[in-house]
């Protein structure tokens, strides 16, 4: 296990390269929740150089009726899944708490793995994995879509040349309303509480912006006394250069997904950021001293930029492990939110 504040090695570039007669990467995935069935399996449909083989479940007519609506094979339980030579990867979406146990028997199994964030649950777990990836020579992702959105690729180069000055802090905010009572989230043994499922996008989004070098300053968590999970909570953050990192996630809140950055000389904002419809033209709200505009950015489908990075990155065409270090530092500050926090109890 690698301490918060020393860099863990990043993946190293898997093994040999794939094979030219199988140009074609071929998914199977595991778990048929929510985000599964409406982004990423549709995206999968339309990425070139990638085909859905076939979907499981734990309940085979779920795994039927998803299989028959994208046209591919239904598959249960998971390790008949992980078995078949006509799977090259698997898209892994079960509830949070899983997916370290699935992604690694998909990694013993010789498979490229896109799990669902976060990878783990916490750093120990998830330095295993990248690990085991790495010693196999197989690629292991998160799927951090947003991150894939050319949106944040705009705001670091104006943040690059300058258009606010220096910059002086980050906030961000990832919060949803309640769910119903039966959802997986609101089990700590299987989803795991609104710190890992919603939590981790403004987390990874400080370390996108600020680096991978955050230190964890302060925390506040609310974990609900009835079913004992973290349903919200607030985060401070500091670069080594000084710049704060404000964030805020929950699902007992009104909707919100957005970022702000302050500079010097003005702020930017986004709002629609960590779950942006393919169809959005994100606002970007520019301000300085008395000037403020706002510029419409194209429409993107970071769903599809995703798993074409992943395919690149098996195919050897693209190298991740800048992604991959992120992955385990965000691991890190997760371990320490959870043990330095202020809990309450509600």
């Amino acid at each position: 296990m690698t301490a918060l504040g020393t860099p863990a090695e990043p993946s190293a570039a898997p093994g040999p390269p794939w094979p030219e007669a199988s140009p074609v990467l071929r998914f199977g995935a595991i778990g048929c929740g929510d985000i599964a069935g409406r982004r990423t399996l549709p995206a999968l449909l339309s990425t070139p150089g990638t085909v859905l083989t076939c979907v499981g479940s734990r309940e085979p007519e779920r795994a039927k009726a998803l299989g028959e609506h994208f046209g591919c094979e239904a598959v249960a339980p998971y390790e008949a899944l992980l078995e078949r030579p006509d799977v090259d990867a698997v898209y892994i979406a079960v509830p949070s708490m899983l997916h370290a146990k699935w992604a690694a028997a998909a990694l013993r199994a010789g498979k490229h793995v896109l799990v669902e964030k976060p990878a783990a649950a916490n750093h120990a777990d998830a330095a295993r994995l990248f690990a085991m990836a790495r010693e196999r020579g197989l690629v292991l992702m998160e799927n951090f879509m947003f991150l894939h959105h050319s949106q944040h690729a705009t705001v670091k180069v104006l943040l690059e040349t300058g258009a606010i000055g220096d910059l002086r802090t980050f906030s961000a905010a990832f919060t949803i309303p309640p769910r119903p009572d039966d959802d997986m989230r609101y089990r700590p043994d299987i989803g795991g509480g609104a710190l890992l499922d919603n939590g981790v996008y403004p987390l990874r989004a400080a370390i996108h912006f600020l680096g991978p070098e955050l230190r964890l300053m302060g925390a506040v968590l609310r974990r609900e006394r009835r079913r004992g999970v973290v349903v919200s909570g607030s985060v401070l953050l500091a670069a080594p250069t000084g710049v704060a990192a404000h964030l805020a996630f929950g699902m007992e809140h009104g909707y919100r997904s957005a970022y702000e950055l302050h500079g010097s000389t003005g702020s930017l904002a986004l709002n629609h950021v960590f779950t942006t419809p393919d169809s959005h033209h994100p606002v970007l709200r520019l301000s300085r001293q008395d000037h403020r505009e706002e510029r419409v950015l194209p429409v993107d489908r970071h769903f599809v930029n995703i798993l074409s990075v992943f395919r690149r990155a098996v195919t050897r065409a693209e190298n991740i492990s800048a992604e991959s270090y992120a992955a385990l530092r965000q691991a890190a500050l997760v371990d320490e939110i959870v043990a330095r926090a202020e809990t309450v109890t509600v």
